[in-house]
């Protein structure tokens, strides 16, 4: 078992690649379904997204927080990716830790449920995930970093990869929380989310999945309508 995964990691994985093998054909055709997603101005907004949101059943992806740009991926060995050494990988920044932290507070104060949380095993995205503090953090390769694409199957298989789980319906009634990188949803999705956007997805099933919302780092709490 590599680093940073679980037993219950490896089975996610292991269900997703089964389902991937299955649905090949269904795989292929998603770049038709994700044509249709909606655009900027149809997006749920404010009450609407939020009450979405406490229905459940959605996939939310975000891009890891904020990081220190001053740094760089100097990877030299296979498991140097999983590194929280500043001098190794980067991680991070200040900021992005206090962007984690409120996002999460703002997510439970808003009442939103989470049944699942899953975060590629980078150590940025991992910390993200965990200072959320929406549950327990589980590493999953389904959304590995793409630069990474050579040790899980290649990019295409990732693609692929993260498609499936976007699709799938979270556990429990429930939303999953998927903490990756923007590479991953840049060529998943039909979106480039910025450090730190949550990026709202409905799961189709077979017919892959439908944007329906995107929340930057510091609009979490605007979803509540003011009472005053």
């Amino acid at each position: 078992m590599k680093p940073g995964r679980s037993a219950k990691t490896a089975l996610t994985d292991g269900l997703i690649r089964a389902a991937a093998a299955l649905l090949l054909c269904v795989v292929l055709g998603f770049g038709l379904r994700l044509s249709d997603a909606a655009a900027p101005g149809q997006l749920l907004t404010g009450p609407a997204l939020l009450q979405a949101l406490r229905d459940g059943g959605l996939n939310i992806y975000f891009r890891h927080a904020a990081t220190d740009w001053s740094l760089s991926d100097r990877r030299t060995a296979n498991d140097d990716r999983f590194s929280c050494d500043p001098t190794v990988m980067r991680q991070l920044s200040a900021a992005g830790r206090e962007d984690s932290r409120r996002i999460g507070e703002a997510m439970r104060t808003l009442q939103l449920p989470v049944s699942e949380v899953l975060a590629s095993p980078y150590c940025r995205t991992m910390e993200t995930a965990r200072l959320m503090g929406l549950g327990e953090v589980h590493a999953a390769e389904a959304v590995m970093n793409l630069l990474a694409a050579d040790y899980y199957g290649g990019r295409p298989a990732i693609v692929n990869r993260a498609r499936l789980l976007l699709a799938s319906t979270p556990p429990g009634s429930g939303n999953r929380v998927i903490v990756a990188h923007g590479n991953v949803a840049r060529e998943s999705t039909p979106v480039y989310p910025g450090e730190g956007e949550g990026v709202v997805f409905r799961p189709l099933g077979a017919e892959g999945f439908e944007l329906i919302g995107r929340v930057l780092p510091g609009e979490w709490a605007q979803l509540q309508p003011s009472t005053d």
